[in-house]
């Protein structure tokens, strides 16, 4: 893996509406400290950059835009400049401009991580490879929630995180972890 100007890091829906009803447990605690090595390591290089929020259409939502869930955890907000693309689906190709304005950049090659990654991530992840990105996933920078199947059991959200990431290795994404990452940015 190496990486290039043309590179673009988007953090998905890094939110503080996930600390509220109705998420059950969330996994991966590590998920904001690797976010932010992930943040810190394209500003320093001044990659580009492009923060996805969602702004739920649905009526209580705590990620709708008039519910302090809508905004982004702390160490997560953009700086000047930085470009947010808003979103009221799960792909955060849907209803945006985030192809127009990757296209616009040269950016050939997509980093992703965020919440939840069984469900936005991975949804904009398979999304970004077909429309001819070569994208990559940071698995230890993401986290979903424990859910409930068909037969009332709870699935644990580590589980779900290991099988959608690897559905997504797969067919869609490179997949990898923080450490491996930023070496590998390191040695571009």
């Amino acid at each position: 893996m190496s990486f290039t100007a043309n590179t673009a890091l988007i953090p998905i829906d890094v939110q503080r509406g996930f600390d509220y009803p109705p998420w059950g447990r969330r996994g991966n605690p590590a998920m904001e400290h690797n976010g932010q090595r992930l943040l810190a390591a394209w500003r320093q290089r001044g990659w580009p950059l492009i923060h996805v929020r969602h702004d739920s259409v649905q009526p209580g939502s705590p990620l709708s835009p008039s519910h302090p869930g809508n905004a982004f955890r702390d160490g997560f907000d953009p700086l000047d400049g930085e470009t947010v693309v808003a979103k009221s689906v799960n792909a955060a190709f849907i209803g945006t401009d985030l192809d127009l304005r990757l296209r616009r950049l040269g950016v050939d090659r997509v980093v992703l991580f965020g919440i939840s990654t069984d469900m936005c991530v991975s949804t904009t992840a398979r999304m970004a490879s077909n429309l001819g990105y070569r994208t990559v996933v940071v698995g230890d920078a993401c986290y979903c929630f424990d859910l409930i199947d068909a037969d009332g059991s709870t699935i644990p959200a580590e589980q779900i995180s290991r099988a959608h990431l690897a559905t997504l290795r797969a067919e869609f994404a490179e997949v990898t972890d923080t450490d491996a990452l930023l070496a590998s940015i390191d040695e571009s």
